[in-house]
């Protein structure tokens, strides 16, 4: 699919890795995505290289890391900086963010099914959804 004389385009990038172009265009303008050479034209031309480090940053960003994370993460990847302990302790921050969500989660479950459950559904002065909204936090 890349060749190493001809690189492909932002298009076949974006095909290959499922990342939309303007996604592509935000990663490389806060430079998490090296700048690729241009062709003649003034086109980009990505490497097999680009198409590893967009789909690695693709898959992170799936799993919820923020785009600090995921430089650093990046920065870890590197054969010379492997670091397995970083890399558990960025996974393991995630983590716990993630538990932390979840435990919301569940309690705005029990709140909206509690007063969907109250709500008849009916032309009345008076619903439960719209008092639990109004309330004050």
């Amino acid at each position: 699919m890349v060749t190493a004389s001809r690189g492909i385009s932002i298009g076949q990038l974006a095909k290959a890795t499922g990342v939309n172009l303007e996604t592509i265009r935000y990663y490389e303008s806060i430079r998490l995505m090296p700048p690729p050479p241009r062709t003649r034209g003034g086109h980009r031309a990505y490497d097999r290289t680009h198409v590893q480090r967009l789909a690695f940053i693709r898959h992170a960003r799936e799993l919820g890391f923020g785009i600090e994370d995921v430089r650093a993460l990046l920065r870890l990847a590197e054969p010379d900086r492997r670091s397995c302990a970083e890399v558990r302790d960025i996974a393991s921050a995630h983590l716990a963010a993630v538990r932390a969500k979840l435990t919301l989660l569940v309690a705005l479950e029990r709140i909206l099914d509690g007063t969907v459950e109250r709500c008849s559904g009916e032309q009345v002065p008076i619903c439960p959804i719209l008092d639990m909204l109004g309330r004050p936090s």
